[in-house]
């Protein structure tokens, strides 16, 4: 039986690859995509040719599991990545991998690990980080405002990540359930416009709302 490598890509900076995600890019017989541009930009710039790539996202717009179970079967060694990051944190790689647990209990699943936004975050904030919460991305609706309240309340650094489209909000509901608690905002890490800020959620929410051409990107919220 083949191998599902679970593969960690640049999460801006194309530099920040491994020689061995670089390898296993090269050698896979199939590469799972989030989205075939973004990974094709990742190939070309290392003259990566001759893959085939085939989509698998939270959408199920994609190939199907079932399917990428069957290549492992046939002995092809397949590659999951996401568009930025580490698979299966924040994103439907996770559910991949159960799935080929349950069905092929002795496949091979080795993970090639690689940039995340959660650890580059933590590395520049500042902030004690031998014990932290990771929460992921945010609800955007049903229990919201009861996250937040234990947030307020938690005694351990929170972390989690925003759009660009919820920060405002964001920063609106830290101002209200946890008005004394310290964030540290990481906005674009390792691309041109990289920038952390840190304060209170007001402080922050009037930097935002003073500089909306900032509101861009994805970003790490830390919260301790």
């Amino acid at each position: 039986m083949a191998t599902l490598y679970i593969v960690g890509t640049p999460i801006g900076n194309l530099e920040d690859v491994t020689l061995r995600a670089l390898r296993i890019l090269k050698e896979a017989d199939v590469i799972l995509c989030e989205d075939k541009r973004v990974t094709k930009r990742l190939l070309d710039k290392y003259e990566i040719a001759g893959r085939e790539l085939a989509t698998y996202n939270e959408q199920q717009s994609g190939v199907a599991s079932g399917k990428i179970i069957g290549w492992l079967e046939e002995g092809k060694n397949v590659a999951l990545v996401t568009d930025a990051g580490t698979p299966g944190i924040s994103d439907p790689g996770s559910m991949l991998v159960q799935k080929v647990r349950e069905v092929l209990p002795d496949a091979k699943i080795e993970s090639v690990p690689g940039p995340s936004a959660l650890t580059g975050a933590l590395s520049i904030a500042g902030v004690p980080v031998h014990d932290f919460v990771f929460l992921g991305f945010l609800p955007h609706k049903k229990g919201r405002e009861t996250l937040f309240k234990e947030i307020a309340m938690s005694e351990r650094t929170v972390v989690f990540y925003e759009s660009p489209h919820r920060i405002l909000k964001t920063l609106e509901s830290l101002e209200k359930f946890a008005p004394a608690k310290n964030i540290t905002i990481a906005r674009e890490l390792t691309k041109i416009h990289e920038e952390v800020k840190s304060g209170s959620a007001e402080e922050l929410l009037k930097f935002f709302k003073e500089n909306p051409d900032k509101v861009r990107g994805e970003f790490v919220v830390i919260v301790f």
